[in-house]
């Protein structure tokens, strides 16, 4: 399909589309045309792309549901194992999110958007029919997990192809809105996970299974009937390879390990650490499970809302600055898990309420926390290139603005990769911590501590330091205001 099958009508700074939903010469920065119809066509494709995304992540996070109605005796499968089997689908959407980033450039925004959410029907289809057969092999298990991570993907395509819509000034908010609406799709999963646990019992996991092969058609319809396609897209390998030539792009991959990688591996593993906890408690399995069900979607519930909230606070005071102070705050939440899971550690018998209480509210910080981080790294993203743009002196105004947005799309796809590795780290850690001898997370919340006090140094030393500043912004006074304005706030 040729992309050159829209066309644009500036006539009066108004803007059209024609034939088979592609858009060409699209340019968001143009302020008569956005307000011409622009704006309308980027929010109507921002509401479904986040609808699409939203399934995305609920069925990537399918499994922290499942587990949940896996109790040992049954089906064979020990805590470690149940951790090893949340980190599969993380590392598989991982992986999966370097290939989704080129997809909408290569073949549009609207039909990539129509494909990958019919793939979900994969994974969902083969979770419905294992979850039903206790007796399948880990290996399969874990095969089925695996297939999980197409959901994971969709996040890459979806911010690369927003990305692409909204001009300098509204990304932040904008991509804000796309991932966390996204990320709804966690808690949304186990929402639905505990009304059909509470309504059906042992029969939820097959009700959560329809429900969302339910939502996955409607997406893939949605997607057709409302979105559009952008020709015209510079997004590919080489793009990626030339955004990774900055050091920046690296940095920002590192802090987004530490923002995202904490929301979507503790949105896996707070279930389970619940569960593990209640049973410790005195609890029997099935009451350890609905209770864990009951406050499992709370942590990834307020990540998912406060991640626009990063994104907003960055275009007023700064990218760099809200997450700097974002890593702070995660140390003290860790910090404090540290200190009541110690307690925990050195106290005998079930686990006291002020430990839990404790337990509970320092995740669910630390998950509202990852969510402004995870909106305060993204902006930064577009900032760094924009600023980087401003010396291309060879090119025009427009293929400065080209070249910003494509090296932005490539590392917010790159950055979404790392980023989820994170959740697979922190699932990973948690397995070898409960695998020690003392049998607890005490040993994980160390590490986890740590690496929030190395990105905050990191984030302080690369981008709020004057020195840092002004080596990024050279000596052009416009570079540098817009450096300060998008990124610090000084």
């Amino acid at each position: 399909m040729s992309p050159v099958s829209g066309e644009a009508d500036t006539q009066g700074g108004r803007w059209r589309l024609r034939e088979r939903r592609w858009i060409a010469d699209w340019d968001p920065e143009d302020v008569e045309r956005w307000n011409n119809g622009g704006a309308r066509v980027a929010k109507r494709n921002l509401i479904y792309s986040i609808f699409a995304e939203h399934v995305g992540f609920s069925v990537w996070s399918i499994w922290s549901v499942m587990v949940l109605f896996m109790p040992v005796d049954k089906y064979g499968i020990d805590t470690g194992g149940k951790f090893l089997l949340l980190a599969v689908p993380t590392l598989t959407g991982a992986i999966l999110r370097l290939a989704y980033t080129f997809a909408p450039a290569k073949f549009g925004g609207r039909n990539w958007t129509i494909v990958s959410a019919a793939i979900l029907a994969v994974p969902t289809l083969l979770a419905l029919y294992f979850i039903l057969h206790p007796e399948t092999s880990y290996t399969t298990w874990l095969f089925v997990a695996a297939l999980a991570g197409f959901g994971g993907g969709n996040f890459a395509s979806s911010m690369t192809n927003i990305n692409s819509f909204y001009p300098q000034r509204l990304k932040g908010w904008a991509l804000g809105l796309n991932a966390g609406g996204g990320n709804l799709g966690v808690p949304a999963i186990q929402i639905v996970g505990l009304l059909a646990l509470s309504a059906v019992g042992d029969a939820a996991p097959s009700v959560v299974c329809a429900v969302y092969l339910v939502l996955i058609a409607a997406a893939s319809i949605a997607a057709a009937a409302f979105m559009d396609n952008l020709s015209g897209q510079d997004l590919s390998p080489r793009v990626m390879v030339n955004a990774l030539r900055f050091g920046h792009s690296w940095v920002i991959s590192l802090l987004y390990i530490g923002t995202f990688g904490s929301f979507i591996g503790y949105s896996f593993a707070f279930g389970q650490l619940l569960q593990i906890n209640f049973v410790a408690s005195g609890e029997t399995p099935a009451q350890a499970a609905l209770h864990a069900a009951q406050i499992a979607f709370v942590g990834p519930l307020l990540g998912s809302l406060s991640r626009p909230l990063g994104g907003k606070l960055s275009d007023r005071i700064g990218g760099g600055r809200v997450t700097f102070y974002t890593f702070v705050a995660m140390l003290v939440a860790a910090g404090a898990l540290v200190v009541a899971s110690s307690v925990d550690d050195n106290t005998s018998g079930a686990t006291g309420g002020g430990v839990m209480a404790v337990y509970v509210l320092a995740f669910i910080v630390l998950f509202i926390l990852s969510g402004v981080g995870n909106g305060s790294t993204y902006k930064m993203i577009p900032a760094v290139f924009e600023v980087r743009s401003w010396r291309l002196s060879d090119r025009t105004p427009n293929e400065r603005a080209a070249w910003s947005r494509s090296m932005a799309g490539a590392l917010i796809g790159f950055a979404g990769a790392i980023g989820a590795i994170g959740g697979v780290l922190i699932n990973v850690v948690l397995r070898i911590s409960y695998s020690g001898a003392a049998k607890s997370a005490t040993d994980a919340f160390f590490v986890f501590a740590g690496f929030y006090l190395l990105c905050a140094i990191v984030t302080w030393y690369v981008f709020l330091r004057r020195r840092a500043v002004d080596s990024m912004t050279g000596d052009d006074g416009l570079v540098a205001e817009r450096a300060l304005s998008s990124i610090t706030r000084v």
